[in-house]
């Protein structure tokens, strides 16, 4: 089984800075996104903005636990985003989620092979292990729409 500091490096690669998997990760796809294309709709499709929030609230949520906390997040509000109003807002979004996904990274590595294998707040939902590696691969999921998106309303941009 994978250590805990394999794991870690697994969520960073796809959050902050890796290029193994998918040639990219959500810092290099949102580092030069500006608030009107984050925002952008594009037909039914959830925005960028929807996206990253989406991942950073699961980010958030999970954390809370790592500290102590009770598991606070649902599903049906995960996609809540507030209102962007300023490209400041926006900065302040994407600095949050890197601070989050930081924080949760440095969680994972300091775990131990037991804790990994604890259950993660209820037996119904598997062990911590199984929830990193969820968060890994939703991540994954979501960074593959955002790459597509970023594509479409940069063509749409160009007519």
């Amino acid at each position: 089984m994978e250590s805990s500091s394999q794991i870690a490096s697994r969520f960073r690669e796809v959050l902050l800075n890796g290029t193994w998997v998918a040639n990219t990760n959500y810092k290099d796809q949102l580092f030069d996104v500006t608030l009107k294309q984050a925002t952008s709709k594009i037909g039914s499709l959830n925005t960028i903005a929807a996206l990253a929030y989406h991942i950073n609230y699961y980010i958030a949520g999970i954390i809370n636990v790592f500290e102590g906390g009770a598991l606070e997040i649902r599903d049906k509000f995960s996609f809540d985003l507030p209102p962007i109003t300023s490209e400041a807002a926006w900065e302040k979004m994407l600095a949050d989620m890197w601070t989050n996904a930081e924080k949760f990274a440095d969680h994972v590595e300091r775990m131990s092979d037991e804790q990994l294998e604890a259950v993660f707040v209820e037996e119904k939902y598997g062990n911590y292990r199984r929830n990193i590696e969820g968060v890994i691969e939703h991540s994954y999921y979501h960074l593959g729409q955002i790459s597509l998106i970023k594509k479409m309303i940069k063509e749409s941009e160009k007519e």
